[in-house]
């Protein structure tokens, strides 16, 4: 269905304005808990800001080009155990979607000429880095096998609110041992863990870079919680492309969640939350229009939900701890780019890091990012070309005050940087270039809705674990966050994870 159709149809729903619950934003952790409570009976409406579902999973076409706005590298599509949750979520509004595994998770560029795959077989993993660190292969495998301690706690239960009692009971109950090794490891960073059983400096940079192609920060800043869950699915769900592009994610959701009963609105941009005698009955669009609602849930970062959607000055003084341990994570540079298939070496890996210097690994185009995911699904670009995403972290105040011409010359400038260093992994690219669009921390903010563009909240220094971390309802009652803002923090399982416990939570206040 065109998207101008969509528009008009969804528009042009019943035109009632009270509602069970209302989820500002379709990011997919406010998708998943739309669906969840939709699925539960509740009367779900979802505002959406632009055109199309799915926040930073969402898509854009270009010259027969689909390109995914955000990472292509996928969790949660598995078929067994618990922790696949978008399987999950698709299944509970009765939708599927056809994935492709990839078999390996990322292609390391680093520094000192170490290069490595991350297999989907956990064994030809730990073999190929063993390889490049022999003396310290026993504390390799330590370390990774205490990552699946982690994660085999987390598969045996159901993952839902942590902020509901009888649900926490009938878990400990179910799973004692497994509650009690949450429990060991919720305080504790993947960097501690990797510094009891190694020493090797290089291995330790290579664990950080590990934790920060998906957290953000190095191991020392990264929970245990997290870091187990990603190291050890990757070789038990495994990495799975949906076919269509990450953007079929959200399209499949919108889909159940209308089949469910639910409601969702584009162009639908929320300007206020409201608020009657403390507590949050409603939201106010750009166009004037308000909506009431028992519970209102906000898929936007905290930092709008809490300082442009609230007056800033009645902030909670839980909000303002919160902001004193966290701070916004970079944005990021992308390049969307339409290259010949002849400039991809035959055995190319579908994801690849780039790093030439391990100082530079938090810095501003330090690390470089790469997806090409028409090597697993061809259809997303014409016939005889790839798509090559390429992006790096990039702060937004890099990017302000700048006139146009300034705007335009620093990216193409950054781009030829970014291109240029390309070229060491994949000679000819510059020369096979098809098609290119550039997007900065400006454009992800004006697209996404996001504070500077930013990707999630990441600590300011070291803490405790995942103990820093919100969970879904907030000081202000009637009013639930959800999303990378929320326990467990940034990725797409993650923040399903977080649509999951919200919905439950949500549900359980409703009487549901």
């Amino acid at each position: 269905m065109p998207v101008a159709s969509q528009l008009r149809s969804s528009t042009n729903q019943s035109p009632t304005r009270e509602f069970d619950a209302i989820v500002i934003g379709s990011g997919i952790g406010g998708l998943v808990a739309a669906t969840q409570l939709a699925a539960k009976g509740a009367k779900v409406l979802v505002l959406e800001r632009y055109l199309i579902p799915g926040g930073s999973a969402g898509y854009f076409e270009r010259q027969g080009y689909r390109f995914d706005v955000g990472a292509s590298m996928i969790f949660g599509f598995g078929t067994d155990g618990t922790t696949n949750l978008l399987t999950k979520a698709l299944e509970a509004v009765n939708v599927s979607l056809e994935t492709m595994p990839d078999f390996v998770q990322i292609h390391y560029h680093l520094p000192e000429g170490l290069e490595l795959k991350v297999h989907r077989d956990y064994e030809k993993f730990l073999q190929e880095l063993i390889a490049q660190f022999p003396q310290e292969g026993q504390g390799i495998r330590q370390f990774y096998d205490e990552c699946w301690k982690v994660f085999n706690c987390l598969n045996v239960m159901e993952l839902l609110s942590l902020e509901e009692v009888r649900y926490l009971r009938r878990v400990f109950f179910q799973h004692p041992l497994a509650c009690l090794g949450l429990v060991k490891y919720l305080p504790q960073n993947a960097g501690d863990i990797a510094r009891k059983y190694i020493r090797d400096p290089q291995l330790l940079k290579f664990i950080d870079m590990e934790c920060y192609c998906w957290s953000v920060v190095p191991a020392e800043r990264t929970p245990m919680i997290n870091a187990g869950m990603v190291f050890s699915d990757r070789h038990y769900g495994g990495i799975n492309y949906p076919k269509g592009g990450v953007g079929q994610i959200a399209q499949k959701l919108v889909e159940g969640l209308e089949k469910a009963g639910g409601q969702i609105r584009y162009q639908a941009r929320v300007t206020e939350i409201l608020i009657e005698n403390g507590k949050a009955v409603g939201v106010q669009l750009a166009d004037g229009n308000v909506y009431q609602a028992k519970r209102i849930i906000s898929n936007a970062t905290r930092w709008d939900t809490f300082e442009k959607l609230l007056p800033p000055e009645q902030m909670p003084a839980s909000e303002k701890k919160w902001q004193q341990r966290y701070q916004k994570s970079p944005s990021f540079l992308s390049l969307h780019l339409g290259v010949e298939a002849s400039v991809l070496p035959v055995g190319t890996e579908c994801h690849h890091i780039l790093l030439e210097d391990w100082e530079n690994m938090e810095d501003a185009e330090g690390t470089i990012f790469v997806s090409i995911p028409t090597l697993l699904d061809p259809d997303l670009a014409p016939r005889g070309y790839h798509i090559v995403h390429t992006f790096t972290p990039s702060w937004m105040e890099d990017w302000q005050g700048l006139s146009v011409r300034e705007y335009e010359q620093k990216k193409e400038d950054t781009t030829g940087r970014i291109i240029e260093r390309l070229e060491n992994i994949f000679p000819g690219l510059d020369a096979g270039l098809d098609y290119m669009e550039v997007g900065t921390p400006r454009t992800h903010r004006r697209f996404l809705g996001r504070e500077d563009g930013t990707y999630g909240p990441i600590p300011r220094r070291k803490l405790r674990g995942l103990l820093g971390m919100p969970f879904n309802r907030t000081a202000i009652p009637g009013l639930y966050c959800v999303g990378d803002s929320t326990f467990p923090g940034q990725g797409l399982n993650a923040v399903a994870f977080s649509g999951f416990a919200c919905a439950h939570r949500v549900a359980v206040d409703l009487g549901l």
